[in-house]
């Protein structure tokens, strides 16, 4: 699939760059280093965000670049769509009528576009565009190489999730040695915490139960409103649940605006969250998923929790 991707973009001059609303790392760094890529090759790229770019990952290069916006607008030849599995999950309007290109690596990924280059063995989507342009003999800058290297430690939970071997170690320093600093990237996303993040974090652990080897915990919008915080400030916020011993599974509630509750999902890896996620209409990886569920909280909790008791386990 990856020589139809090059031969349609070998076609057309414009395109649109986009993944899904709420980006993660994966999504930001891939768009980004994607679109340098493309320009790498002659073409003209715009990275268009339904959310814009978290502040966490701002400090990347050309992140000033890109287009918040809830449309595309006419002219593209081509949309590029990352880590996303449909037109929906963008929240840009527009796109139906272009033609379409789907990179992705998640296992719940579905062939939306009119060229689907999926592969669920590629660790992050970050690894997919540099394949991409090591096969367009595109040179790696090191702002390229930094926004690919920013993609694959965050997805790959600072190379801690299931699926990180030899080959994920043997990207990072192919990246590290075309100029990314991993010290650099990791201070951006690690040690550059919001204050109101913070605060938040202190109201889910008071919200904070173990029930055998599932952890979970909550926040509402109350919450939300009293530490001052915002959607971006709940990221990773699970991950302090996981880090409890004895705790194979995390789940993590933020109730949103219309009631409805958003939860993400982290694994150690004996139970694929993935699965778990996509029986609720969201998806992920098998360590990291997440998924939307209607509300009160109780029955949110206790949704996801026995779905989690079945078991799903990692192939």
């Amino acid at each position: 699939m990856l020589e139809d991707v090059l031969r349609q973009i070998g076609q057309r001059e414009r395109f649109v760059l986009t993944s899904h609303a709420r980006p993660d790392g994966d999504a930001v760094g891939s768009a980004l280093a994607c679109c340098q890529v493309l320009r790498a090759m002659g073409k003209q790229a715009d990275v268009v965000l339904h959310d814009g770019v978290p502040r966490i990952y701002r400090s990347l290069p050309f992140a000033d670049q890109v287009v918040q916006s809830n449309r595309v607008t006419e002219g593209y030849e081509a949309a590029i769509i990352l880590e996303c599995d449909s037109i929906h999950r963008t929240r840009l309007e527009g796109l139906e009528d272009q033609f379409l290109i789907s990179i992705d690596h998640h296992v719940s990924g579905r062939p939306f576009a009119h060229v689907n280059w999926i592969d669920p063995h590629a660790v992050a989507t970050a690894e997919m565009v540099f394949r991409l342009a090591r096969e367009a003999g595109v040179k790696f800058s090191p702002e390229i190489a930094t926004c690919l290297y920013t993609a694959l430690m965050t997805d790959t939970g600072s190379f801690m999730f299931q699926g990180t071997n030899e080959d994920t170690f043997a990207l990072a320093r192919e990246l590290v040695v075309a100029g990314a600093d991993p010290a650099h990237c990791a201070r951006g996303i690690y040690f550059a915490h919001s204050l109101a993040k913070i605060r938040l974090l202190g109201e889910a652990l008071r919200n904070l139960n173990v029930e055998g080897h599932v952890g979970y915990c909550w926040v509402t919008q109350k919450q939300m409103e009293r530490c001052g915080a915002i959607e971006e400030d709940c990221e990773g916020l699970v991950n302090y649940v996981l880090s409890i011993g004895g705790v194979e599974v995390a789940a993590f509630f933020r109730e949103l605006p219309d009631g409805r509750f958003r939860a993400s999902l982290r694994s150690k890896g004996k139970i694929d969250v993935a699965r778990v996620a996509e029986s609720f209409g969201g998806g992920g990886h098998e360590c990291a998923g997440g998924c939307s569920l209607d509300g009160p909280l109780a029955d949110a909790v206790r949704q996801v929790l026995l779905q989690i008791g079945r078991g799903p386990s990692v192939q």
